[in-house]
């Protein structure tokens, strides 16, 4: 998951490949409370680990339900439908999760006890009080803390024989379907008679009713339904646990990977987009977004747990589509809709202004950033599509809501080839934690972006390139340990450096299975960071280095390891030999003198003894030995930038990589 301030994708050249998507949202919350109102133990498979599903799983855990993670699988052994008696009062706090705001507020208005829910600012911003105000018709007592309408609230306990459960309950459907959601889940609580919800105005984004009809019948309850308008809880209805139960893949986020394959051309071997975990039968209702691309022209088969894409007609094909039954999806076809014929227009989606964002305004703006023309409504955005000349490079702003980032990044695959930049990526935890790394498993880029840090023994560039490589959310590659780990590699094959075992050690040099992260070498997964620092390991770092079989398989290993996003490179020859094409080449270098002295400090503070002239003395005599070298000697490539950092603090030298790295970037207007 990348935490960086920004993540920028380099123009995308093509995708194929295979994804496996996390657990639904919508089906994860509302299997945790379910499970946590009912009787027995449940045992929940495939479920999905976001901001949203920890959250209510920490709401849970403080009501006291029983919660044991055992591997992939998590057990929750529930209430029975009642809470411990207790005088205190309860707060949770619910983070930005309308999918556990709302569902608790109505449930803990019913299982007795004084609760204060509270979230983050939005959350405090979306409307509740449609649903406060049916909870409060049976006679829950409810309580506004800041603004009437909107959370935070506080829940008082009332008696279930206090109230009135005889007349039908009265909500409305046409600002959000997880008003209605809620009260089903909860009202089975108060069930000693039939209990009569009917929905006021026309019901928005029922495909989210059905997700919560079925899953409820999995618990044990009989919803009756009257069209959808009049919803039937019967008398009697207890809560039951279905003892194991498996969380559907997100066919939201899947909307992500079908449009991928419906804008992608193919990769060399390979072509289209397989989606693992959801099919054409889910009983999600953003899996109708298959409908919609295939409209615009992709061509998708499908089985019982999986989606196959592939690009068919090009350009997309413009389309008008009532988006209702597609709230969260539909934001994806605002994104493909740069790639059609003509206009597209998404209607009757005004549900998209009171979500994590105001998404209506939130894609306009963004869509206008990279050279959209784009005109909106109360409930309704209208997208022409860009021609080549048209993109702009833009900075995204995501607006603490996952699906404007996961939407923008298809647009790193516009024809004209300019980058995209997406702020605060990390937003996409709360629903698919790992979403750039599975775009990026799968996605090809013309050109992989390179920062180089080369420069003499003691500089430094091992520090300044790990940090940069961070804050930049790139791969990192300490060259310098390679041929250390290679020796370590080789004697642990008990090989020796030598012309007859220099095809096995090429082989496991060139198969290094080798991570960079932490300021730790990680071979395989184990950390080898102190193993390649002794004596020996730099004795057999020497051997194997002399063996050309092995400085070619080491070449190859180190130029796989431009991968997306970018990759940022230190050693000696970096800029010059292996990725003389790279991006930005910085050349570091400080004083003999200075290099000295903090070589000195490091090894006093590992208890080695040494004096600061012997120190000096060996780094001018290997500065010259590394300089005069036949092979790849130390020196800065052409286009080089040099930095001296003899009088520079670590941070001060990392915002000069950084500001360089910025002026060789298209954002700067952005």
């Amino acid at each position: 998951m990348f935490s960086t301030a920004f993540l920028d994708l380099p123009p995308l050249s093509g995708a194929a490949g295979t994804v496996r998507l996390p657990g639904s949202k919508s089906i994860s919350n509302r299997v945790l409370l379910l499970a946590a109102l009912a009787s027995g133990t449940t045992t929940i498979h495939d479920l999905l680990d976001s901001d949203d599903t920890r959250v209510m799983l920490d709401a849970l855990r403080a009501l006291g339900c029983g919660i044991a993670p055992d591997g992939a699988t998590l057990r929750i052994t529930g209430l029975g439908g009642k809470l411990a008696p207790s005088e205190s009062l309860l707060p949770l706090f619910l983070g930005n999760a309308g999918t556990a705001m709302r569902p608790l507020t109505a449930a803990l208005s019913l299982l007795g006890g004084e609760f204060e829910l509270s979230g983050v600012p939005r959350m405090h911003e979306r409307p509740i009080g449609d649903l406060v105000d049916a909870l409060t018709q049976l006679g829950c007592r409810i309580d506004y803390l800041g603004n009437p309408g909107y959370p935070p609230l506080r829940i008082h306990p009332v008696p279930h024989r206090e109230l009135a459960l005889d007349a039908p309950i009265r909500v409305r459907g046409d600002v959000s379907s997880q008003f209605l959601t809620a009260l089903l889940l909860a009202l089975p609580l108060a069930a000693a008679s039939d209990i009569v919800i009917e929905v006021v105005g026309e019901l928005i984004s029922k495909p989210y009713i059905e997700i919560t009809l079925n899953l409820l019948a999995r618990f044990g309850i009989q919803v009756r339904r009257d069209g959808w308008e009049r919803f039937t809880i019967p008398a009697g209805s207890r809560y039951s646990s279905p003892g194991d139960i498996h969380v559907e893949a997100d066919a939201s986020s899947a909307s992500y990977f079908i449009a991928l394959g419906a804008i992608a051309t193919g990769v060399p071997g390979k072509n289209g987009i397989r989606i693992e975990g959801v099919g054409a039968d889910s009983i999600q209702g953003d899996i109708r977004f298959i409908d919609a691309a295939r409209q615009m022209g992709a061509e998708i088969d499908s089985g019982p747990n999986w989606l196959e894409v592939r690009r068919g007609a090009w350009p997309l094909k413009a389309i008008d589509l009532d988006a209702n039954h597609i709230p969260d999806a539909a934001m994806t076809l605002a994104v493909m809709a740069l790639y059609a014929d003509g206009p597209s227009t998404l209607r009757n989606i005004a549900s998209w202004r009171v979500k994590e964002t105001d998404r209506i305004d939130a894609m306009a703006n963004e869509l206008k950033k990279l050279g959209a023309t784009v005109e909106a409504g109360p409930d309704f955005i209208r997208v022409h599509p860009l021609a080549q000349a048209g993109w702009r490079a833009a900075s995204i702003h995501t607006y603490d809501d996952h699906r404007v980032a996961m939407c923008f990044s298809l647009a790193a695959f516009n024809p004209a080839g300019v980058p995209v930049r997406i702020l605060d990526p990390h937003c996409v935890a709360k629903t698919f934690p790992d979403y750039f790394e599975t775009l990026f498993s799968v996605a090809q880029a013309a050109e992989v972006p390179v920062i180089c840090i080369d420069g003499p023994t003691a500089s430094g560039k091992g520090t300044l390139a790990a940090e940069v490589a961070r804050l930049l959310g790139y791969h990192y590659l300490d060259s310098g340990s390679l041929y250390r780990v290679t020796g370590l590699a080789m004697r642990r094959a008990g090989l020796s450096a030598d012309t007859q075992h220099e095809a096995q050690i090429a082989a496991l040099a060139a198969a290094l299975p080798l991570q960079f992260t932490e300021g730790k070498v990680l071979l395989d997964g184990e950390d080898v960071s102190e193993d390649i620092r002794t004596e020996a390991a730099g004795m057999d770092a020497s051997r194997v280095s002399t063996l050309p079989a092995v400085r070619e398989a080491l070449l190859g290993l180190q130029q796989r390891f431009r991968e997306l996003p970018g990759l940022v490179a230190d050693g000696r020859d970096m800029g010059t030999v292996i990725f003389p094409d790279a991006s930005l080449k910085v050349f570091l270098t400080a004083s003999a003198a200075e290099r000295a002295e903090r070589r000195h400090k490091q090894l006093i503070s590992k208890g080695i003894s040494t004096t600061l002239d012997s120190l000096r003395s060996d780094l001018e005599a290997r500065d010259a030995r590394d300089s005069s070298r036949s092979v790849a000697p130390l020196k800065p490539a052409q286009d080089a930038r040099h930095l001296d950092n003899s009088r520079l603090s670590i941070e001060q030298s990392i915002d000069t990589v950084l500001n360089w790295w910025q002026k060789v970037q298209p954002f700067k207007s952005a």
